[in-house]
């Protein structure tokens, strides 16, 4: 019995001086199997997407080169040929400013209804105002631009996306309300709820548009404006020439516009049509008599 205790003692301790060499073994074994797995399991699709990028790589010298070399190309040309630049950079996406004769007509942009409005409100009015600054300085008759009661939302947003607007030209911005920059005999208020109808621009006024985006949430606010500071007011003469699917009310750039087409034109007609976005569904109202007495005709 005591030679079969040392047998097993003499056994166990082979085994265990034998063991990290056999799982070692059996280790490495599983992962040569992992690895030859993991070759197999690339697929074509892989293996060619793995190339480009590896040619990708490659080729980076390659197109940095390239590059430089077309930006000197570029910088030549237009050393050689600065007429032809200068010919190209009027078809840019800036279109030049006319030389246009100033108008003596007054425009005032009405800022005191930020409190009524949302943020995404206030930066569509932004939007507007900056395009009214725009049409302004390539009209070919620009009007005096008066921006009053500016602060709050509208300021903070001229603020933070257009901070060039403080360095703006040939535009009178102020905090105060247009009341105390314009003398009240002198103001008419444009807005579509007057039953006065404006037929001729009187250059010895200054026509107020009211500042304000709020999809009908305060219907009739600037006439009550006006009405209670005891000004003029009047709408423009929009139904006598322009039959519109939707409601009257226009923003604010869309009437600078009008009146800038005016001026240009002498006819109110052609102003509205050049200015009216297709979206209104505008049609001339000769026009649609026309159709309806065609319509109406029972013919032969």
């Amino acid at each position: 019995m005591a030679d079969d205790s040392v047998k097993g003692e003499a056994s166990a301790q082979q085994d265990k001086d034998n063991g990290p060499d056999e799982s070692s073994q059996k280790t490495e074994s599983c992962n040569n199997g992992e690895n030859a797995a993991g070759n197999q399991t690339v697929s074509k699709r892989q293996k060619k997407k793995l190339l480009k990028q590896q040619k990708w790589e490659e080729e980076r010298e390659l197109r940095k080169q390239k590059r430089k070399e077309r930006k000197q190309q570029r910088r030549l040309q237009r050393h050689n040929h600065p007429e032809e630049q200068g010919g190209e950079a009027q078809h840019g996406r800036k279109r030049p400013r006319r030389e246009g004769t100033p108008s003596s007509l007054r425009l005032v942009v009405d800022c005191s209804f930020d409190n009524l409005m949302l943020t995404k409100d206030v930066q569509k009015l932004h939007k507007q105002i900056q395009r009214c600054y725009a049409e302004n300085r390539r009209a070919s008759h620009p009007v005096q631009v008066y921006l009053t009661s500016l602060g709050g939302q509208l300021k903070q947003s001229m603020d933070e996306k257009d901070k060039g607007w403080v360095n703006w030209k040939d535009i009178s911005i102020k905090t105060e309300h247009y009341s105390q920059v314009v003398a009240k005999e002198e103001l008419v208020y444009l807005t579509s709820d007057s039953p006065n109808v404006l037929e001729e621009l009187d250059h010895t006024k200054a026509y107020v548009i009211g500042g304000l985006v709020d999809h009908n949430h305060h219907k009739g606010i600037t006439f009550e404006r006006a009405t209670e500071l005891g000004i003029d007011h009047a709408q423009l003469p929009l139904s006598s020439f322009v039959k519109m699917n939707s409601r009257k009310v226009l923003a604010v750039n869309h009437v600078f516009e009008i009146i800038l087409a005016y001026l240009e034109k002498g006819s109110w007609q052609e102003a509205f049509f050049t200015v009216l976005p297709q979206r209104k569904g505008a049609v001339a109202v000769d026009q649609e008599k026309e159709e309806a007495d065609s319509d109406s005709d029972p013919g032969p």
